[in-house]
């Protein structure tokens, strides 16, 4: 479900309030563990988490006039998304995450290639999702992404 809310605060605000308190709370997980230089902005009708122009100019390969994504954040129909490029393309990356995922959550992992899904908020390792968000910085994120993009 993509929304057409034009600022994140719009965004949470047409939320249901269950869900407003879950995102809200992920949200603020991300703020308080991203790395500096990344920017909060609408993407993909979610709530993203990019490397602006102004420190990655070319922008996203499939669209450069967008912002290179790195986390997507979004109330989907069943589940909450968590979008997070890094455990997509960084494999060393991926296998901590779901070692760790392993040793707090006692539900099985319910993961896509850089989505996690949450179908019950009560098991959302909010700890865990700040661990990983804080693991890139910007340039670390743009070298991979490079690497990938010219590996094609």
């Amino acid at each position: 479900m993509q929304s057409k809310a034009r600022t994140p605060e719009q965004y949470l605000s047409e939320l249901t309030e269950d869900r407003k308190e879950v995102i809200g709370r992920l949200r603020q997980i991300i703020l308080d563990n991203i790395p500096e230089g990344f920017e909060e902005c609408m993407n993909y009708g979610m709530l993203g988490y990019v490397v602006p122009h102004s420190l990655y100019p070319d922008g996203y390969h499939c669209d450069p006039k967008l912002p290179l994504p790195f986390i997507n954040l979004a109330s989907q129909k069943n589940h909450i998304g968590f979008y997070h490029m890094g455990i997509y393309s960084d494999p060393e990356l991926l296998e901590w995450f779901q070692d760790e995922y392993k040793k707090q959550v006692s539900t099985k992992l319910d993961m896509g290639k850089s989505c996690i899904r949450f179908k019950n908020p009560k098991n959302i390792p909010f700890d865990l999702l700040g661990e990983l968000v804080s693991k890139i910085t910007v340039d670390q994120w743009i070298d991979t992404y490079e690497k990938a993009i010219k590996n094609r």
